[in-house]
């Protein structure tokens, strides 16, 4: 499987296959589940490359750790998910 951070370099670097819907699946500990957000809506945090940066829907950035994305769609499509039991 293609380590995440290798996916979110394709998806930024090649225009090609980034130039689709992503959809980004992560561990939310309150919600207590799978939370799906808009790729466009994540950023790497520059201070911290194994966090992502997250503009919730109050425009507040609240800041996760990459270990906890579980899966990504492009354009629907499941492209990508954590094997369960790995961090």
């Amino acid at each position: 499987m293609t380590p995440l951070h290798e996916l979110l370099s394709r998806i930024r670097w090649d225009a090609e296959f980034g130039a689709a819907d992503f959809v980004v699946g992560y561990y939310d500990r309150v919600a207590g589940g799978i939370v799906r957000v808009d790729m466009q809506a994540l950023s790497v945090d520059p201070d911290n490359h194994s966090l992502l940066d997250l503009i919730d829907e109050d425009g507040v950035v609240r800041s996760m750790p990459m270990h906890r994305v579980r899966e990504v769609f492009r354009d629907g499509e499941l492209i990508w998910k954590r094997e369960p039991g790995r961090t």
